[in-house]
């Protein structure tokens, strides 16, 4: 018998998993959706106490099946195409492979990975960017709708209608092996990134961190990397990827606490991810084909390189980050940018970059945080108190609100 997170965290793995296999095979994206909610909430109320299946991933897969043909059913106009679709798939087709030897592990091909599959779906063509990764962050992520308009920046609202009308465009739509993968690459690349993300540093609740969401970023950007080992991009993503979560274990205290980079324990970072990481990124620049990725990747390196803050080399970082936002002019890249003028230059002239900065950036925390951190290096702690404070009331995040305010009362 599993405790109930235990069973929590084994449907979390699987969900994207059973969708992408029904949404494939059926169709009916957001009745294939429906579907699986029951499967889960099933699964949810009997394997605390009967015990989970030998094939879990199977179970939910015949559960949410039967869900899903009993919904088509029930509608008469859809008849006809159920019935079609039926006589096309083989027997055993909701059926998952058991466990053992034989079975598909981690390094199956992406064509039989039905959370790749599910991606690329989610990234279809008639779907504008915004829809496309609203989609995949909710059905291949599993983040809540809030959470995905706090990572975009817009009402929850707006985020809600956004998804709404993506699953609406992608209704029906029959889905196998992508016949044009370049066309949908900067989209899942890009939502990839954004999973990654709220995986190393979750937007709210009471974890710094969701391991499982990051695991799954560097395993679909793996899977897409054997897809096109020739594409600089995207093995710049999974190295970036791979340079920041090696620093995972010392990011957090024994409470949970936050602990900043110059703080943190070097000898607990994963060296062997670091290798791959710098091997990644260094083999897609030599390409001489920089992108986005391959450049925050660089940056990463170059921290993960150093033996200590005092080693960090901030003169590269910075000619980094200038090719960076010319590349992508965005005012987060400039953020991150400031950060390196700071170190560089000196407070004062990061100071300098926010205030151009502060009419782009009047949502989130991060302006604020960066603003404290420069004031306290300039000597001014009373306006560092309260620009601490002023960050902290924007986070959602509660181990960041704990560090933030600890910074500020330090200073008080």
């Amino acid at each position: 018998m599993r405790r109930t997170s235990e069973v929590e965290d084994l449907l979390r793995l699987h969900a994207p998993q059973v969708l992408g296999a029904l949404v494939r095979r059926y169709g009916h994206f957001d009745a294939a959706e429906d579907a699986v909610q029951e499967a889960l909430l099933a699964a949810a109320g009997q394997w605390p106490e009967s015990g989970t299946p030998d094939n879990p991933r199977g179970w939910l897969i015949k559960v949410a099946s039967r869900r899903l043909t009993d919904a088509l059913r029930s509608d008469q106009a859809r008849r006809l195409r159920e019935e079609k679709a039926a006589a096309l798939t083989p027997r055993d087709a909701f059926t998952a492979p058991p466990p053992g030897p034989d079975a598909p592990g981690p390094d199956r091909a992406p064509s039989e990975d039905d959370t790749l599959t599910l991606l690329f779906l989610c990234c279809h063509p008639d779907l504008p960017p915004p829809a496309q990764i609203a989609l995949t962050l909710r059905a291949v992520g599993g983040l809540t709708t809030a959470e995905i308009a706090r990572a975009h920046l817009v009402p929850e609202a707006t985020m809600a209608q956004r998804i709404s009308r993506a699953k609406q465009r992608v209704k029906g739509t029959r889905f196998g092996r992508p016949d044009h993968w370049e066309e949908r690459l900067p989209a899942v690349l890009h939502t990839l990134y954004l999973i990654f993300n709220e995986g190393y540093t979750a937007t709210s609740g009471a974890a710094l961190q969701r391991a499982e969401l990051a695991r799954e970023a560097i395993r679909l950007a793996r899977t897409v990397h054997r897809l096109l080992p020739d594409d600089c991009e995207v093995a710049g993503l999974l190295a970036l990827m791979l340079l920041t979560d090696a620093r995972r274990a010392a990011r957090t205290g024994a409470a949970g606490e936050l602990i900043p980079l110059d703080e943190q324990d070097r000898g607990l970072w994963d060296k062997a991810a670091i290798d791959e990481g710098v091997a990644l990124v260094t083999r897609a620049l030599s390409q001489r084909r920089p992108g986005a990725y391959q450049l925050r990747a660089a940056i990463a390196a170059v921290h993960d390189e150093a033996d200590s803050p005092d080693s960090t080399d901030w003169p590269e970082i910075l000619g980094l980050y200038d090719v960076l936002v010319h590349l992508v002019p965005n005012p987060v890249e400039r953020l991150n940018r400031a950060v390196a003028v700071a170190m560089v230059h000196g407070p004062e002239a990061g100071l300098a970059e926010l205030d151009a900065l502060a009419p782009e950036l009047t949502t989130g925390h991060r302006l604020d945080a960066v603003r404290a951190h420069f004031l306290e290096r300039a000597g001014d702690p009373e306006a560092a108190r309260a620009a601490y404070e002023s960050a902290a009331a924007k986070t959602l995040s509660l181990p960041e609100q704990r560090y933030l305010r600890a910074r500020a009362a330090r200073l008080g």
